[in-house]
Formats: structure tokens, C-alpha cells, sequence
């Protein structure tokens, strides 16, 4: 019998010195304030509701296993003028599913929206169902759309007597232009005195480097970035009541987004992500791998014809150690990123091995990034 252990000897990190602001690059592109920031109170809101799908194939809830379907069941066809307290139900073509949605900025009365719908019971699968008049509820409980329609999903069941397959997920679905917006949210931008735009990857450079292009587009200082995350608008007196016509003009202003360099790793799938502005000192890394081979010959051992001996099994056991990998490679002071990547892709290493190596790097205090582990 053969057993390999294989062990990633540590990687060997000497710290030489801190990179010099010199080698840091500039951004490599622009992006629009559109894609950088949102505006504050321009927002999606939730909606959720409780609702039945009917017309099912025999895939749907078990009602003596699932007493809201059957309560709703119930109450629906009272309010219908259909009495059948006390009574027994048996239909598997009914089932209860939470109704959700998203009620985009400044939908108005009329308007159709997108539902997604779930299964809330043991239903198998929702194929073919129809939902039923279902209020979507906010927050706040104020009913805001109204959905129904019918449900298209994209998985599939399909079983007999001895086998069953699934593939996807058949008690989702989804129901195209499925609810009808009852209520709007009101928001009166056109007569906002001031507006605040919200980051979506906060940053004290990109704040102050959105307001400086909102202000020589204005040619007035308008803009004041207030934190990482908001930068705050004084709406000028030639665009008093004309809130949009600022918004269309400052939403295609190109700025150059600054980020902190960060190294993102994902333990369990093996992936590394790294910015752009990641940069080490000079760094001298080794990597190796050591396989410990042992492998059980065992021998009988025979007596001499008519002696006393007794038959045995001897054994017989062979070791062998082999390290492969003895490199040292160094990595030079304030590198690039794709001279980081080359570097550690010289050493012949893996996904596995190579964030150990960056973590290595990392409590050396030679990489000069942020390590964040998901």
C-alpha cells in the first residue's frame, strides 16, 4: 500500500523596505458620476405579500400537512360566497407562496412592475399555476401593487415509480409585468433646495474628485464632499425647479475613482482578486512541496522442510522523501501588479498555495494592501 502526504512548506518573506509613492501608477480610466453614485432618495423600495397559485397539476400543497393553505383556501372561497367550513378538502392543485417585488423610484399609478413568486409549503412545483389576486405590501404595511397573472418558471420535475429527476428550481417563478403599481411614493425633487449624492464605494479621493468636477462644470463651488460616502449639492439659482436638467448634466461628468488596493481571496473556490494599486517591497518568497512516500512489501518467511518453524509474514516497509520546488524567487519594490502576479506565477504554485503566500506576505508587512478573506 502506497500513501503520499503532501505538505506546502511555508512560504519565507523578508521584509526590505516600503514602496515608494514614485512607482505608484495613476488610474488607468474614467467613469461617469452615473455609475459612481447614486442620488439620495432616488431608491427601489420592497414590496412582499401572501397569496395563493391555483391551477396546479396535482403538484401542489398537501392541505391536510399545511393548515395555512388550507385557512386561505378557505377564506378565499368564503369571500367568494363559498361556504365549506366543517368539509373536507382534497386537491393537491392549490399552493401558499410569498409574492415579492421591487417598486422602482417614481413609479406611478398604472404602471406594471415584475413579481417573483415562491413556494411556501410542500408544493413539488408550481408549473402551469396562476396566481391569484395578491396586495403587495411596504414597510410601513400600506398596500402598494397588486399582483396576479400566471407563473412561468424555469425548472422542471419530472418522476415515476423508481426514479425522479429535477433540474433547476420548479417551486419559483416569476411573473412578467405580474403587478399593477395601486400607490406612488411621494418625492418631490424639482423642489429640493439641496441634493446629496451617496458613493457607492466610498472614498475620501473619489468624494473630493466628484465634487472639484461638479464645481468647474458649474463654474461656482456647488458641490462639498461632507464624508467618504456623500457628496452634497447646493442646487444653483439657474436650476431652482429644474432639479432633473442638473442631474442629466452632472451624471455624464467623467471623474477618475480612486480605490484602497485590496487583495480579495475566497478560500473555498481558490480565487484571488487583486486592485490595481496593490503593491509590495522587496520580497524574497520560497515555495516547496514535500512528498513523503511509504510503501508495505511484506514477505512470507518459509521454515526448512520437516523443521519446527513456523510459517510468518515479515515485513517490509520502504521510505522516500522527495522536495520538489526549491526555488526563492524575489519579488523587487513596488511592482506592478502584473509583475506581482508574474512573480508568484514563476514558482510553479497554485491558487491554494499562492494565498498562503500572500497571507505570508501580508504578516511580513511587505504588501502594502488590505486582505479581505470571504
Amino acid at each position: 500500500m502506497t500513501r503520499t502526504l503532501t505538505a506546502a512548506l511555508a512560504a519565507t518573506c523578508i521584509l526590505a523596505g516600503a514602496a515608494s509613492p514614485a512607482h505608484i501608477s495613476p488610474a488607468y480610466a474614467t467613469s461617469r458620476i452615473k455609475d459612481l453614485a447614486n442620488v439620495e432618495g432616488v431608491r427601489q423600495n420592497q414590496l412582499i405579500g401572501y397569496g395563493l397559485v391555483v391551477g396546479l397539476n396535482g403538484t401542489g400543497d398537501t392541505l391536510n400537512n399545511i393548515p395555512f393553505t388550507r385557512q386561505s383556501l378557505q377564506a378565499m372561497l368564503e369571500r367568494l360566497g363559498v361556504n365549506i367550513r366543517g368539509q373536507q378538502i382534497r386537491t393537491g392543485n392549490v399552493a401558499a407562496v410569498m409574492v415579492t417585488a421591487n417598486l422602482p423610484a417614481f413609479g406611478t399609478q398604472g404602471t406594471r412592475i415584475d413579481v417573483t413568486v415562491s413556494a411556501l409549503g410542500d408544493a413539488k412545483s408550481l408549473q402551469g399555476g396562476t396566481l391569484l389576486v395578491t396586495p403587495l405590501l411596504g414597510a410601513d404595511g400600506n398596500v402598494y401593487a397588486v399582483g396576479q397573472g400566471s407563473v412561468a418558471i424555469s425548472g422542471f420535475q419530472a418522476e415515476g415509480e423508481a426514479a425522479k429527476i429535477v433540474r433547476g428550481v420548479p417551486t419559483v417563478g416569476r411573473i412578467s409585468n405580474g403587478a399593477i403599481i395601486e400607490r406612488e411614493i411621494e418625492f418631490a425633487l424639482n423642489r429640493l433646495g439641496q441634493i446629496r449624492l451617496a458613493l457607492r464605494n466610498p472614498d475620501f479621493t473619489t468624494a473630493r474628485r466628484i465634487a472639484s468636477a461638479i464645481n468647474d462644470f458649474i463654474g461656482t463651488p456647488t458641490a462639498e464632499p461632507i464624508d467618504p460616502s456623500t457628496v452634497q449639492i447646493t442646487i444653483p439659482q439657474k436650476f431652482q425647479g429644474n432639479v432633473v436638467a442638473l442631474l442629466t448634466e452632472i451624471e455624464q461628468l467623467q471623474v477618475d475613482p480612486d480605490l484602497a488596493a485590496r487583495v480579495v481571496i475566497d478560500e473555498r473556490s481558490g480565487i484571488i482578486v487583486m486592485g490595481r494599486d496593490v503593491r509590495v517591497s522587496t520580497v524574497a518568497v520560497a515555495q516547496g512541496n514535500l512528498t513523503v512516500t511509504i510503501s508495505e512489501a511484506p514477505q512470507v518467511s518459509q521454515p526448512q522442510p520437516f523443521s519446527r518453524g513456523q510459517t510468518r509474514v515479515v515485513p517490509r516497509t520502504r521510505i522516500g522523501v522527495q522536495e520538489d520546488g526549491k526555488r526563492l524567487a524575489v519579488v523587487r519594490e513596488g511592482v506592478s501588479l502584473q509583475q506581482l502576479v508574474d512573480g508568484l506565477n514563476a514558482l510553479g504554485i497554485g491558487p491554494r498555495d499562492m494565498i498562503s503566500i500572500l497571507q505570508a506576505i501580508k504578516a511580513a508587512g511587505a504588501i502594502q494592501a488590505d486582505i479581505e478573506v470571504m
